[in-house]
């Protein structure tokens, strides 16, 4: 399974043509407790850098957009019950929706780890 991140903090993992997406630990960090999250319909169609779900957080509400382009095949309803599930498990158990990549080519304008890393130090 391969791992990309976006320069707004999400993240993708990549297993044949489905693709899993959250949002980074840091992007958790930045938003607090989470206390609400819409996630798209399964059948939606999501284009890349479109807005795809929505978290509220005690501090803001903030989109959460698609990192490629595809089609709504799952999304996590244990996120739906329990919001903070994004807070203390962001890159793992608080995946937000899973979709089948119509175009696998947008994955080469994503980060890998290092470079998500690099560019985390460019914020502080």
């Amino acid at each position: 399974m391969s791992r990309y991140f976006t320069d707004e903090h999400e993240w993708i993992d990549v297993e044949g043509d489905i693709a899993t997406v959250g949002i980074t630990d840091y992007a958790q960090e930045q938003l607090g407790d989470i206390v609400f999250v819409e996630l798209p319909a399964p059948g939606a169609t999501i284009e890349a850098g479109k807005e795809a779900a929505v978290v509220e957080s005690v501090k803001a509400a903030s989109d959460v957009f698609s990192p490629i382009s595809g089609e709504v095949v799952d999304t996590n309803s244990d996120l739906e019950d329990d919001p903070a599930l994004a807070n203390a498990s962001p890159e793992a158990d608080g995946w937000f929706f899973r979709l089948r990549m119509s175009d696998p080519a947008q994955l080469q304008g994503l980060m890998d780890d290092a470079g998500y890393k690099a560019f985390l130090e460019t914020l502080d």
